[in-house]
């Protein structure tokens, strides 16, 4: 399957991180080959966007401090403390927390409003344990490959989540991981194995900044875009996600050569950014490099080969195209990779709704239900079934 008719991936969220860790340090002195890669000039009044502050982003509301206060100061075992931590955010009589797509928010924000994206739910449990004197890490989770679509584009996620560390004490040795619990506000991710790596705070203030810069970049507000990816890349440089969608945006803009050059950079900083690598083969495809192009997409689909995933982004493709069938056999066969993942039988749902076989999309619909165990989704499932009920009748 040639890559070239993959519309333009933007790595979202948490995926692509460098394999080393990122400087400690707040201010990013910048090198002379990165200094090359920013357009400054080219995005007037970029240094007038507003850039939220670290302070900004882990700062606690009133109501949080007062949370901190009453439910947690008073207890001095960290674990009990970690317990009921993690009891006021996912007890539906208490704080009520809820995953929301897109709702890239400060961490007072995300309290305040009960829903963020998962990073934002992640950074508000972040600045509330640290308030209450936990120790506690952020973890990158290495899920595999997930694409979702918004408007023309996909968007790459991945994840993160927290861990509760015991207090280290002079008297006490420990053998082995001093965690005493996880934060983690996605119950898929909680309820497998997947490998982990602590990362550090700039890494994820870089992250926030970048889902800043592609949902600016979705919305065609490329100098917001821009001023995010840029601030994104100098709060840690070893986020090579943010350098990817900075090429992206170049390549929107007709800066072929500078996209090509930063996404080689990408690159460069994480040799697995298949991201950066798909998006560099299109532009090579597009430029008449067949050759290097080639190179790419057999490194690409050898990496991609066994990912249902991978699969079914090709079918939301087939299907954002209009080319229903072509659609339905990629779904099938991520079906056939991983027969519990629900979008898999809702896309096919959805093909067969375009496709006027409203009996098979209802059945489709039904095993999407059966494999999905997420509250909020399945309350949309299930009136999308209902929708579908009504046109069979």
């Amino acid at each position: 399957m040639q890559l070239i008719a993959i519309t333009i991936v933007i790595s979202i969220s948490l995926v692509l991180l460098s394999g080393c860790q990122s400087p400690t340090n707040n201010q990013h002195s910048v090198t002379q080959l990165e200094a090359s890669l920013y357009l400054d000039e080219k995005f007037e009044n970029h240094n007038a966007v507003y850039i939220e502050s670290e302070e900004a982003i882990f700062a606690l509301n009133d109501d949080m401090k007062a949370m901190v206060v009453n439910k947690l100061s008073n207890e001095r075992d960290n674990r009990k403390k970690a317990m009921k931590l993690l009891k006021h955010f996912f007890d539906s009589e208490q704080a009520n927390l809820a995953y929301k797509a897109g709702a890239n928010v400060i961490a007072s924000q995300a309290y305040q409003n009960k829903e963020a994206n998962c990073l934002s739910l992640t950074i508000m449990a972040y600045a509330i344990a640290k308030a209450a004197d936990l120790d506690v890490v952020f973890q990158s989770v290495k899920v595999p490959e997930y694409w979702v679509r918004n408007g023309k584009m996909n968007m790459l996620t991945g994840h993160v989540n927290l861990r509760v560390m015991a207090k280290k004490s002079p008297n006490r040795v420990v053998f082995l991981d001093r965690g005493i619990a996880e934060i983690d506000f996605d119950p898929f991710v909680v309820k497998k194995s997947f490998p982990k790596r602590i990362i550090n705070k700039n890494n994820v203030i870089a992250m926030f900044y970048n889902n800043k810069g592609a949902n600016a970049m979705v919305d065609g507000d490329y100098v917001t875009a821009y001023a995010y990816f840029k601030a994104a890349t100098m709060k840690d440089p070893s986020f090579s996600a943010a350098w990817g969608n900075l090429g992206i945006l170049y390549r929107f803009n007709g800066y072929d050569q500078l996209a090509i050059n930063t996404y080689q950079y990408a690159i460069n900083v994480n040799s697995n950014n298949l991201t950066a690598m798909s998006n560099l083969s299109m532009l090579l495809h597009f430029n008449g490099e067949y050759e290097q192009a080639k190179k790419l997409d057999n490194f690409i689909m050898r990496q991609r080969a066994n990912n249902p995933y991978y699969y079914a982004l090709l079918a939301d493709e087939k299907f954002y195209l209009g080319a229903y069938n072509e659609a339905i056999h990629h779904y099938r066969k991520a079906i056939k990779l991983n027969k519990n993942i629900h979008e898999f039988y809702f896309g096919l749902a959805k093909v067969y709704y375009m496709l006027n076989d409203i009996e098979t999309a209802q059945n489709y619909m039904k095993k999407a239900i059966a494999k999905n165990k997420v509250k909020q989704l399945d309350i949309q499932y299930v009136a999308k079934l209902d929708i579908l009920r009504q046109v069979k009748g």
